[in-house]
């Protein structure tokens, strides 16, 4: 699903990136084509913590190639939506990798050598998968809206989203889609970079955000200090007295 009135078929990215050589230009593209540093960190934070996904509902923020939602897909997620800025970035590199992952997924169970008779055919292994995934593109806002304006309204047990805290000016929309999509019991996971050159967000600036909003808890998870320091969060809301 789109969620802004732009020409879609207009966007043409791809070209305004090698022109521009940047890998973010404000209002066009923010950056989705690229696998940024600590998405990698997120999932290996997770395979070695054992977080559980299974039976959960998993935001995948500013999904870009969406490894984050694939991962909690492949550990049995009950529902995965994949949300990126750019209809492009959804259409022509999420939804493959996810059908490739699909695929890879029906293909790993045949040749683990199940008999014919009980694997599943690999058309109903991949329906099955794609059935728990939906794709969104558009502004954060324009998305809290209309999960908001679901019968019933759309909560998430876990949000997980990596590098979205490089601009300080989309704060608040990131802590609305929190406050607003976030289950009473669920978790953020955010990975970032401590500090983002020429944009000015960062971990530290982001922190000091969700401080002064007093609703969620915010704790450190791990701090990785190879090269530029890259720290994994946590939130949860504040339990109300």
């Amino acid at each position: 699903m789109t969620l802004s009135n732009s020409d879609v078929h207009g966007e043409d990215i791809v070209n305004k990136c090698i022109t521009s050589n940047s890998d973010l230009i404000s209002g066009v593209y923010e950056g989705g084509m690229k696998i940024w540093e600590c998405t990698f960190d997120l999932i290996k934070y997770f395979e070695d913590e054992d977080v559980n996904f299974e039976g959960k509902s998993v935001l995948d923020l500013g999904c870009g190639a969406g490894l984050l939602g694939i991962f909690s897909l492949k550990q049995k997620a009950n529902v995965v939506h994949f949300q990126d800025y750019n209809s492009t970035v959804i259409e022509e590199i999420t939804i493959p990798n996810v059908l490739l992952n699909c695929d890879s997924d029906s293909l790993a169970h045949n040749i683990d050598g199940v008999s014919s008779k009980k694997r599943a055919k690999k058309s109903d292994v991949k329906a099955g998968l794609l059935n728990k995934c939906r794709f969104f593109s558009g502004e954060w806002s324009h998305f809290t809206q209309l999960m908001q304006n679901q019968e019933p309204p759309m909560k998430y047990d876990i949000i997980v989203t990596s590098e979205t805290v490089y601009n300080p000016t989309y704060y608040s929309a990131l802590h609305e889609v929190f406050q607003n999509l976030l289950a009473n019991n669920g978790i953020v996971y955010l990975a970032s970079k401590s500090h983002y050159f020429g944009v000015g967000g960062g971990v530290h600036l982001f922190e000091t955000f969700i401080i002064e909003r007093k609703l969620f808890n915010i704790h450190t998870l791990k701090v990785l200090d190879d090269g530029l320091q890259r720290i994994l969060l946590s939130l949860l809301f504040k339990q109300k007295s």
